[in-house]
């Protein structure tokens, strides 16, 4: 799923990071190939990917299905737009999970849903 915002690239980076932490997430890593051009002197169009996972959910997750750990952390896509504004690409965890086919990383799956959608709407939104 992928949400256009009127947001700047920085900003949505920024305003993801607050609402990771609001939903009691953690932010786990960020990578940026945009940052890492620019460290080289090269411009690229913003990128970032954050992953975002909680132990609770890691321990839970590995007990409905081992499998399914190469999974987390779940990631949140920042892109910058021709325009100057950014959009947040994420997958649902309950598709990322579903080829488990694990009724308990199912029903684990439909609470990260929830958050994550959260997380997105607060992000991009204002």
């Amino acid at each position: 799923m992928t949400v256009r915002t009127r947001h700047g690239f920085d900003t949505l980076v920024s305003r993801v990071e607050k609402a990771i932490a609001d939903h009691k997430m953690g932010l786990v890593a960020q990578a940026s190939a945009s940052r890492g051009a620019a460290a080289r002197g090269v411009k690229i169009p913003g990128n970032a990917v954050l992953m975002v996972f909680r132990n609770d959910y890691a321990v839970r997750m590995l007990k409905a299905s081992v499998p399914a750990g190469i999974e987390a952390p779940l990631r949140i896509y920042v892109t910058e737009n021709a325009d100057g504004t950014a959009s947040l690409t994420y997958r649902r965890p309950s598709a990322v999970f579903a080829p488990y086919a694990s009724p308990a990383l199912d029903e684990l799956a439909k609470e990260l849903d929830v958050i994550f959608g959260s997380i997105v709407r607060d992000a991009g939104g204002g």
